[in-house]
């Protein structure tokens, strides 16, 4: 048995593990960890406490994977609901569909009975505000009707928030699972789906062989659809520390579009495991947990470097 995640699954770990050792379903355990990562205000990146887009509406993301079945559920650019992961499950159960956005996902959240407070944190829209106001000069800027295409580069993250929160699970009936949860790019342009509700480029997870998720740049991880050659190229005979690489390398080989860095988080059918900071500038921590630990334990992720012409082919774009 294994749990695998990122840095802020720091309020909703232990539930997981305890829910785990308990012989609970995987899938269930982690949605009831990210639960409580999406409900704290601290977390600047993921439910109640992260940033608006540039209209100051909140937009939400989340996805769940069954590696049993292969079926997954996704919401994209929720309104009005930030339990998107539970959201997600809904999907997957209810629907014949794998992802619903926008309008439509925010319909079927209320249609299954999730009611929320308003999800925009008062910290976040006055901190969006001021940001608008020294950009256009003026006292109350209308966003409303004004070009937002030129604003994406313009306006920066506050805290450098591209994060997301993933966990990955193999329970005690060695079923494998995968969840994620995002706020989004801070300042995002309306109606942005970053990779976390894309199966495949965020998240994917098949118990016959392991699963994977990213956080942070998701546009890259979008073009070169690293969860799925993760787990792919383990379906293919590679190591877990091999199929890693490889996905690292078709990283590393994209010269145009928006560069930066990417967190990989890994596990295979063996309870063997592993996260990569690739390019981020900041030391990157974890949150681990197998069978015989104690405790979950948090760690810091290997470092792998980005290839320097990326990064200045990059700045030249921008």
């Amino acid at each position: 048995m294994i749990v695998l995640s990122n840095s802020e699954a720091w309020p909703g770990i232990d539930d997981t593990v305890s829910m785990l050792n308990n012989g609970d379903n995987g899938l269930d355990a982690i949605i009831c960890g990210i639960e409580k990562v999406e409900a704290e205000p601290r977390i600047r990146s993921v439910g109640y406490g992260g940033w608006p887009n540039l209209l100051g509406d909140m937009e939400f993301d989340g996805a769940v994977m069954d590696g049993n079945t292969l079926r997954t559920g996704a919401v994209g650019a929720v309104k009005d609901h930030f339990h998107v992961t539970r959201i997600a499950k809904k999907v997957m159960e209810e629907l014949n569909h794998e992802i619903l956005v926008g309008e439509g996902a925010t319909r079927f959240a209320y249609e299954m009975g999730f009611e929320c407070p308003n999800p925009l944190l008062e910290d976040s829209k006055e901190v969006w505000f001021k940001k608008l106001q020294e950009i256009t000069g003026e006292d109350n800027p209308d966003m409303s009707t004004r070009p937002l295409a030129h604003l994406n580069s313009m306006i920066t993250d506050p805290e450098k928030v591209r994060d997301t929160t993933v966990f990955l699970t193999k329970d005690s009936t060695d079923s494998i699972y995968a969840a994620t949860s995002t706020s989004g790019w801070a300042w995002k342009y309306p109606g942005r789906l970053g990779d976390s509700p894309i199966v495949g480029a965020g998240f994917y997870a098949d118990s016959r062989y392991g699963a994977a998720a990213c956080t942070h740049t998701g546009e890259m991880t979008i073009r070169a659809n690293t969860s799925y050659s993760i787990v792919m190229a383990m379906r293919l005979g590679f190591s877990l520390d091999q199929a890693v690489d490889m996905a690292i390398e078709e990283l590393n080989s994209l010269r145009t579009g928006f560069l930066a860095g990417v967190v990989i988080h890994a596990i295979d059918k063996d309870d063997n495991y592993r996260v990569i900071n690739f390019g981020c500038e900041e030391d990157i921590k974890y949150w681990v947990y197998k069978s015989g630990m104690s405790k979950p334990e948090q760690r810091i992720a290997e470092r792998r470097y980005m290839d320097k012409r990326n990064e200045m082919e990059n700045h030249n774009e921008i």
